[in-house]
């Protein structure tokens, strides 16, 4: 009966716990059990807090696994992770006793497979086409003959040693290299900003500015190539004002960077040709243009010749062309000496004639006429006569003076005289002075009312006096003192 009597300490032995103690072993079970774990499965929550961390969960169709990736961690991830979407998650598990839970630290973070990779390349694809990033009218042409070409890869791979053994065989340029990751993690924020940094390369500065631009890479997986379908390599290229080429891959790797490239070449071998023409060719193609030049020139040297050859035949003779004038220029010579005896002869005729008609007596009487009229002149010129003259005139000048005041007086005083009738007339026609004999102006709806049918359709009548204005309805005026009764004035006359 002993046996069955209940104990009143159950635990017996068992050791007690604080609340912290059995987190701690939970916490230290769970990291030393599980460390380090790869987890495959479906993005859900995602949380991006100012703090730079990410939160997220990790689902299936069963359960979901909290997920953490801090500051430092998440600005290493390759892709960011998206509700929906599905990856393998790479960290090491642990718990957060403040909420009793567990979770997974991630410190990498990648698609799971292709199929997702595809669909998520797809979507930024549609992203930045929409936004305009590969249209073509944004892309520009390509120089035929660059001065200095940039040149953004590795610059421990074979590529960069076939673009420049290409570059040498066809037309040696000037190349700046830019060194970058071509994979990983460093991979597209190192190619986004090389493309910003040599379009940040001020022209005629001690750094050459380049005249076109090569991005390139050579073959790989998916995943290899992936850090140039980043949408921050995508940017820096649709927003170059380089001419830029894309050579990332092999002829059948594609990427975003392709479509935002001013020209994608399928190979950096091809981009190398892409960018600079075979010097031999332009040499040879300089040699047939100066021998055609010089074919022409002397060709068309021999024409004009032919031509001024022509032109000579069909022209007559020198001397036939001065033969006639020569012989009239004779004629005139020979005629002239005569001419010129008889033109003297004439003249001195004429002079002889002239001679004979002129005496001494009417010299001598023109001569007295001149001198009189000198004398007359000189007496007209002496001060007391210039004085008698300036009296004259002066006196002449102010009586036409007065004679003009008196004419504007009177024109004034006329015309003051007109304007005052008029002034009188414009008063006794004004419609001011017509109410004050007895007339009124009605007003309806603020419209002068001139029949009985505008008065009754009016909704509110008013009535002008000469002293002022009298709404009906208003209140009625004080009553004027009765006066005797008189005849009511006669009606005047609007006119």
């Amino acid at each position: 009966m002993s046996d069955l009597i209940e104990d009143p300490n159950p635990a017996g032995n068992a050791p007690e716990f604080t609340v912290s103690e059995l987190s701690g072993a939970v916490k230290r079970v769970v990291e030393g059990e599980f460390g380090r774990v790869r987890v495959r499965g479906e993005v859900g929550r995602v949380s991006f807090p100012r703090s730079g961390h990410v939160y997220f969960d990790l689902k299936d169709d069963r359960s979901v696994l909290a997920a953490v990736s801090w500051k430092g961690q998440a600005a290493r991830l390759s892709i960011r992770p998206e509700e929906g979407m599905e990856v393998i998650a790479t960290g090491r598990m642990t718990t957060f006793p403040g909420q009793s839970k567990y979770q997974l630290i991630v410190d990498d973070l990648v698609p799971a497979g292709a199929g997702a990779l595809m669909a998520m390349l797809e979507k930024l694809r549609q992203k930045l086409a929409a936004e305009g990033l590969f249209a073509a009218e944004r892309k520009r042409p390509l120089p035929y003959l660059p001065k200095v070409i940039g040149v953004v890869t590795s610059p421990s791979g074979a590529v960069i040693r076939d673009i420049l053994r290409r570059l040498r065989d066809r037309f040696p340029r000037h190349v700046l290299i830019w060194p970058v990751a071509v994979q990983g993690d460093r991979c597209a924020p190192e190619v986004a900003a090389a493309i910003r940094g040599f379009n940040a390369i001020e022209p005629g500065g001690p750094v050459p500015r380049p005249d076109v631009l090569i991005v390139a890479r050579g073959g790989g997986s998916m995943e290899d190539l992936w850090g140039f379908n980043d949408e921050a390599v995508v940017r820096a290229a649709a927003e170059s004002r380089i001419p830029l080429i894309s050579a990332v891959g092999h002829e059948t790797d594609t990427t975003l960077i392709d479509h935002a490239a001013d020209r994608r070449a399928p190979t950096p071998t091809a981009a190398a040709e892409i960018a600079v023409p075979v010097r031999l060719d332009l040499l040879a193609a300089a040699e047939g243009l100066g021998a055609r030049l010089n074919r022409a020139a002397g060709q068309g040297i021999l024409s004009r010749n032919q031509r001024l050859r022509d032109l000579a035949r069909a022209l007559p003779r020198p001397e036939t062309l001065v033969g006639t004038a020569s012989q009239r220029l004779d004629l005139w010579a020979g005629r002239l000496p005569a001419a010129l005896g008889a033109a003297t002869g004439r003249k001195r005729a004429a002079f002889n004639t002239a001679a004979a008609h002129i005496r001494p007596r009417m010299l001598q009487s023109v001569i007295e006429r001149g001198r009189e009229r000198l004398a007359y002149r000189a007496a007209r010129l002496a001060p007391d006569t210039l004085a008698r003259d300036v009296t004259r005139k002066s006196e002449a000048l102010q009586a036409l003076t007065r004679r003009l005041t008196i004419a504007a007086n009177a024109q004034t005083e006329t015309w003051r005289t007109r304007l005052d009738g008029l002034d009188r007339m414009r008063m006794t026609l004004g419609y001011h002075e017509t109410l004050k004999r007895g007339f009124a102006v009605v007003y309806g709806d603020g419209h002068v009312v001139t029949s009985k049918a505008a008065a009754e359709a009016a909704s509110a009548l008013e009535i002008e006096f000469h002293d002022g204005r009298l709404t009906p309805g208003g209140p009625a005026p004080r009553p004027a003192p009765r006066k005797p009764k008189e005849e009511p004035p006669e009606q005047g006359s609007l006119f």
